[in-house]
């Protein structure tokens, strides 16, 4: 499986609909990203941003809806189907979920182990090419309680590209982190665009991250996507809502 060779949006959500007892948490979501383009989405705390990330991988089902990567549906996919897709897919997590009991190289090796036929050899030398790609090389042997959370967050970056997916999600990749170290993990991000031309969607709060990295940008707000389009057209819309997000975020 790769990137559409036909045009065809790399992810495409259509009509997406989810509730949790009777709060609706998304109301038929459209949302479409290129092969090579960068989706960042927008919202307050609570609106649904993290839960649309959960639904593209597949950890939770939609009430009803489409999501489509890469060409495939997925929704209603048989957990081995879903397990040969999610090869191809990153996921960043808020709060990188690195193994505490591992290595920074041994976490990377963690997905090359189980969907690999790689040596061990072959193994650390890819989380050590993987790593130095992310300036942290140098922490390969540390434990994660003995480095920074903003080296946390690049350890988990490295670990999301070790099988080389064609989509990356990234759950608040600067959540929690001061400005220059945000500031640094967005031009990893960018930097990791122009290498490998991966289709992204970034959820987030930040508008300054949205502004740094966002090829497109989609406002959540109770459950639908009440802007989609250019970091400029965000600024410049008349929407009260939009407009008040934007001054405050």
């Amino acid at each position: 499986m790769s990137q559409p060779a036909n045009g065809d949006p790399a992810i495409q959500i259509t009509d997406l609909c989810m509730a949790f007892d009777s709060q609706t948490i998304l109301d038929r979501v459209n949302l479409q990203v290129k092969a090579g383009e960068t989706l960042v989405v927008l919202g307050r705390s609570g609106t649904g941003k993290s839960v649309l990330l959960r639904l593209l991988i597949g950890l939770q089902q939609p009430d009803s809806g489409s999501i489509q990567l890469l060409g495939r549906e997925i929704t209603g996919l048989a957990e081995q189907d879903l397990y040969e897709i999610r090869k191809k897919v990153g996921f960043v997590f808020q709060n990188s979920a690195l193994y505490d009991s591992l290595t920074v190289a041994e976490n990377v090796e963690f997905p090359l182990k189980y969907h690999t036929k790689m040596t061990g050899s072959q193994r650390h030398d890819r989380a050590l090419e993987i790593l130095a790609r992310v300036g942290m090389e140098e922490a390969a042997a540390k434990m994660p309680t003995d480095i920074s959370g903003g080296m946390k967050k690049r350890v988990g970056l490295a670990r999301a590209l070790a099988l080389e997916p064609d989509i990356m999600l990234y759950d608040e990749p600067t959540a929690g982190l001061d400005p220059i170290t945000s500031g640094e993990i967005n031009d990893l991000i960018l930097l990791l665009q122009k290498d490998r031309a991966m289709s992204s969607i970034v959820v987030t709060h930040e508008i300054h991250s949205a502004a740094t990295i966002a090829d497109r940008v989609a406002l959540l707000d109770q459950g639908s996507i009440v802007f989609d389009g250019t970091f400029e057209a965000l600024k410049q819309s008349k929407d009260a809502f939009v407009s008040k997000f934007v001054q405050t975020g």
